[in-house]
């Protein structure tokens, strides 16, 4: 499986999903706005209360967790990447009123004090489960590679209902991914799982402040 090639069948997906719903919770594949905003709230557990810190997003979409910053009273400088340029396009002018926002095409953050992700490693179609595991450690490892502070993202929990689980969706094992990330990333790792949505999200700290 190489890499760009699954870049441009997602990028491909979600053009359709956006042309088809519009700039709204559904045209990121998203059931609702509320749950949207749900998974914005825990990702945003690991800013806390810094009031400055900036942040990157892959997979940005149209630009909901921007515009949701600046709604809940947070001025933090924001940069979300987006694979697929009409989503880009669609964030640059959505969200064209706000301060201290910026949409770019790509793949990988620039640097920032904290990368999150929402969402971006649901959709596997038809990848075999080891090669799909494989593109969202890259991914993770990317993400911390280029964060200061920490990382977050969701991800679909293996707990879900069985007869209501999709074959072209990736459900991980919370307890899998809480052993590799603190295999790979050291012991300052949480992981939320007690939000009502069928996923966890997790917050890994790459400089986390040590208790005396």
């Amino acid at each position: 499986m190489t890499r760009s090639p699954l870049l441009h069948r997602i990028a491909d997906y979600y053009d359709g999903k956006l042309a088809t719903h519009g700039a709204t919770a559904r045209g990121v594949d998203w059931r609702d706005e509320r749950s949207q905003e749900l998974r914005f709230a825990r990702l945003l557990d690991l800013v806390g209360d810094d009031p400055s810190g900036t942040i990157a997003e892959l997979g940005c979409g149209y630009g909901a967790l921007a515009a949701y910053l600046r709604r809940t009273g947070r001025a933090n400088p924001y940069h979300g990447y987006d694979i697929s340029a009409e989503m880009v396009r669609t964030a640059r002018t959505v969200q064209a009123g706000l301060d201290g926002v910026r949409f770019d095409e790509g793949d990988a953050p620039a640097e920032a004090d904290y990368v999150v992700a929402s969402g971006i490693f649901n959709v596997r179609f038809d990848v075999a489960d080891d090669d799909w595991r494989a593109f969202v450690r890259a991914t993770i490892e990317t993400m911390a590679g280029r964060a200061r502070r920490g990382i977050a993202f969701n991800v679909l929990t293996a707990y879900s209902d069985r007869d209501r689980m999709d074959p072209r969706l990736y459900y991980a094992s919370p307890s899998e991914m809480l052993d590799w990330c603190i295999g790979r990333f050291g012991r300052h790792v949480a992981l939320r799982h007690d939000y009502g949505l069928y996923e966890f999200t997790v917050l890994v700290r790459t400089a986390p402040e040590e208790t005396p």
